[in-house]
């Protein structure tokens, strides 16, 4: 479960009626940037017809509805009634929406090819959320999932300044990631073929107008060792040995 159930449900609550504002996918520049998440996870995980994905923590359904395109067979798990609820409005019946904890998936043993998220990992418990994600992961599965990346600037501070975390939104057990520690996490699981990159320098509050040459600069700027270090997000993918 997130390091604090209730906080979380109650943040969802607070959070129902503009949740994308929250989630940085409401402007120009934000929702090219949640496109450019889903496509990379589309590919990395492999989504086609009669593969078995499982979507944790997939809010309002704003990425279940970009991923149903592929044709897998998509269930998708969150821990909001309410915002489960909305998401089930926006998709239908094509993907199989649940009320639930990943710590406690009411799947059978390695029921998934592959399971993925976008900005949900740094809000779990990742041992308790780990045990289920492997349980039930085909050996070969894979998983792929987009997070806040700990060496940039605005996110070390939003995620370690309490004042700062309030004025953002952010519940107050949210974290970010280091690429080196949740490498050497996912390994200990049993995962190979690790691969943790740091990407996106297009910040979700860049004017429209400008959004496509900052991307067009920042995809530069990914290919560029040191300053590559401190994008706004990781990319994480990984095998189950």
């Amino acid at each position: 479960m997130p390091q604090n159930k209730e906080q979380e449900l109650s943040h969802a609550r607070k959070i129902l009626h503009h949740p994308e504002f929250y989630w940085n996918s409401s402007t120009s520049a934000g929702a090219r940037g949640s496109l450019r998440r889903a496509e990379w996870i589309r590919q990395a995980a492999g989504f086609e017809p009669g593969k078995r994905v499982l979507e944790v923590g997939c809010g309002t359904g704003f990425f279940s509805e970009l991923f149903l395109s592929s044709g897998a067979e998509l269930h998708a798990i969150d821990l909001s009634p309410e915002l489960l609820q909305k998401a089930v409005e926006r998709c239908g019946g094509g993907v199989d929406f649940r009320t639930c904890d990943v710590e406690a998936l009411p799947f059978p043993d390695g029921f998934f090819d592959a399971v993925v998220g976008v900005r949900v990992l740094h809000h779990l418990d990742m041992e308790a959320a780990f045990r289920e994600i492997v349980r039930t992961l085909k050996t070969g599965g894979v998983i792929a999932f987009c997070e806040p990346n700990m060496m940039n600037p605005q996110i070390a501070v939003q995620k370690n300044v309490p004042f700062i975390k309030r004025l953002m939104g952010d519940t107050p057990d949210e974290t970010a990631f280091f690429k080196r520690g949740l490498r050497s996490f996912l390994r200990k699981k049993g995962f190979v073929d690790v691969e943790i990159e740091p990407f996106d320098f297009l910040h979700p509050w860049v004017p429209g107008v400008l959004a496509p040459a900052v991307e067009a600069a920042g995809a530069w700027f990914e290919k560029i060792p040191l300053l590559r270090e401190i994008a706004g997000s990781l990319r994480i993918f990984a095998r189950k040995g």
